[in-house]
């Protein structure tokens, strides 16, 4: 374990924090808020941790393998969360630092699960950095840092492929760093479109810019408490389609980039998202209609809570808590599925559901016809069996890592539908959930305990469980390695 090149990384993420602290604090002094001093304080401490990380971690070894990637970037999301949290706590803004902490890795794993009782009364600042922690984690801590930040080591995909979204993460282009440039330039431009389409519908710059971060990362944090129920149908619309997109694997936009339209089309993984989407919006509107005044607003209503859902945003027009129980089984049953692989989202992934059932078909018809040798492919190509035993493992390991956090918050006062759903969204990375953390209330209730265990399955979640979990695990830290590749 290269102990100091991690160290080294740690202090990078520091300095980078502190440098993305500037637009938060920025914020403030336009609106002359007292949260000034706040920001200047968190950026001297971060500034000061990488300065003396980047002295203690100085090494000429460069070297990052798997195990040096895993750690890093779960070092790298705690210590982010950590630092992030101090404006919130330095300015009582959030008075408890574990309720700033809990609101702060919601931002960056981009859940969107909240303490707050009263959104509207925080000061545009850290409404700023709360929402822009959402556009940061989005596509990764890690990434931007290769993106942005020259590195010596070529064995950056280490980092990269512990840190994004999805059973399987490869080179667009022959550099990592390259890689990570293209995927920011996609994630930039797809923003920018976004807040100028908020704007021009008539929502104010301030709010197009934060929702606009909060469908970017699909995390969710808005400036109202009823989050878009307030807006036009307009802007209902432009919001739903940007949690739609940004729920689409960012390689398929670069097929497109480099005019390979029709291989993009193609890609199998696409059409269980569309098909997912259109079924489930179609039950819901059919369910929902007696409710509401026509089937155009039945229609908006089912899929801007889909997109919302399956791109494990969180933004909401309703209360879907009201709803009828089918419409409230078909999102809960999303909530794990979640987007496509290499998005933004968080849960499951499409891609590794289908994997999943064709291994279970697969082995059905191993079992009818014993002699039989079927193949399991994906989006064209076929996989072994080791791509089918990870899929199947991180099922396993996804569940009963589950139901561990699920039992560790069940001495809360809250009934069976408010506990599981709380950990079904923070763990899936979606916010807001059924019953006691549905749409219109909040995480405030829980005990500190359960905030620190429900963060963990933000971390775990965001970071597709194997980061978190093997960071504590001794034999990451003890075996040394034989030689050095």
């Amino acid at each position: 374990m290269n102990i100091k090149m991690i160290i080294y990384m740690l202090g990078r993420i520091s300095f980078l924090e502190a440098i993305l602290l500037v637009l938060p604090l920025s914020c403030a002094l336009i609106y002359k808020e007292n949260t000034i001093l706040a920001f200047l304080i968190t950026i001297g401490i971060a500034l000061g941790l990488g300065a003396v990380c980047s002295l203690v971690g100085r090494t000429k070894d460069k070297a990052i393998f798997a195990r040096e990637g895993f750690v890093i970037v779960a070092l790298a999301w705690i210590l982010m969360s950590a630092i992030g949290a101090l404006p919130f706590y330095i300015s009582r803004e959030i008075p408890h630092y574990y309720d700033a902490f809990f609101e702060t890795v919601s931002g960056f794993t981009t859940t969107g699960a909240s303490i707050l009782t009263d959104v509207e009364a925080m000061s545009k600042g850290l409404l700023f950095w709360r929402s822009f922690s959402h556009w940061i984690g989005g596509m990764g801590v890690l990434v931007l840092v290769i993106a942005i930040i020259p590195t010596e080591t070529g064995r950056t995909i280490h980092i990269m492929r512990a840190e994004m979204p999805g059973p399987i993460v490869d080179k667009l282009v022959p550099k990592v760093k390259s890689t990570a440039k293209i995927l920011y330039l996609i994630y930039i431009v797809l923003t920018a479109v976004q807040v100028i389409l908020l704007v021009v519908g008539g929502m104010p710059f301030f709010e197009s810019l934060i929702h606009t971060f909060g469908t970017a990362g699909t995390g969710g944090f808005g400036v109202k408490a009823d989050s878009i129920g307030g807006y036009s149908p307009y802007l209902q619309w432009v919001i739903a389609i940007f949690m739609l997109i940004f729920g689409i694997n960012f390689n398929l936009y670069y097929l497109v980039l480099i005019k390979k339209v029709n291989s993009a089309l193609k890609s199998e993984e696409l059409w269980w998202y569309i098909s997912i989407v259109v079924v489930s919006a179609g039950i819901i509107t059919a369910n929902i209609y007696p409710i509401y005044k026509g089937f155009g607003e039945s229609v908006r209503h089912a899929v801007f809570q889909v997109a919302t859902i399956i791109s494990t945003t969180g933004f909401a027009t309703v209360d879907f808590n009201l709803w009828p129980t089918l419409s409230k089984t078909i999102l809960f049953v999303l909530m794990f599925i979640g987007a496509c692989a290499g998005a933004t989202a968080g849960g499951l992934k499409i891609s590794r559901v289908v994997v999943l059932f064709k291994t279970i078909r697969a082995n059905l018809r191993h079992m009818l016809h014993p002699r039989s040798v079927d193949s399991i492919s994906f989006e064209g190509k076929r996989l072994d069996k080791e791509t089918c035993n990870n899929v199947t493992s991180y099922f396993a390991i996804y569940f009963i890592s589950f139901t561990i956090m699920f039992l560790l918050i069940s001495f809360e006062k809250f009934d069976l539908e408010t506990n599981i759903s709380a950990v079904a969204a923070c763990f899936n990375n979606i916010g807001p959930g059924l019953a006691g953390v549905g749409p219109a209330s909040n995480y405030s209730a829980y005990s500190p305990f359960s905030k620190m265990v429900l963060s963990y399955a933000m971390l775990l979640g965001r970071l597709e469980i194997l980061p978190m979990i093997l960071l504590f695990s001794p034999s990451v830290w003890l075996r040394r390695k034989a030689k050095k590749k």
